[in-house]
């Protein structure tokens, strides 16, 4: 899975590129929006690393659970 770009976070770093050209280009209002920029990246980068704790420590979880009943023999079948 090396290398996989999945596409809501390719959607997201095409879309801070296209914010950081837009203030680039815009002569009067260029310092708020690379300020605007930073903090949109910022607010992503913290939103990213909490799905990523949230969804390990899901994973985690499920894993303890399936380990628990699998060993019980535990549910109806």
């Amino acid at each position: 899975m090396s290398g996989f770009i999945p596409p809501w976070l390719d959607y997201l770093l095409t879309a801070l590129q296209v914010r950081l050209v837009r203030a680039r280009e815009a002569p009067t209002r260029g310092a708020s929006a690379v300020e605007w920029v930073i903090i949109t990246a910022i607010i992503a980068a913290v939103a990213l690393g909490l799905a990523t704790l949230i969804r390990n420590l899901v994973e985690d979880r499920a894993q303890e659970i399936e380990n628990t009943f699998g060993e019980s023999g535990g549910g109806q079948q």
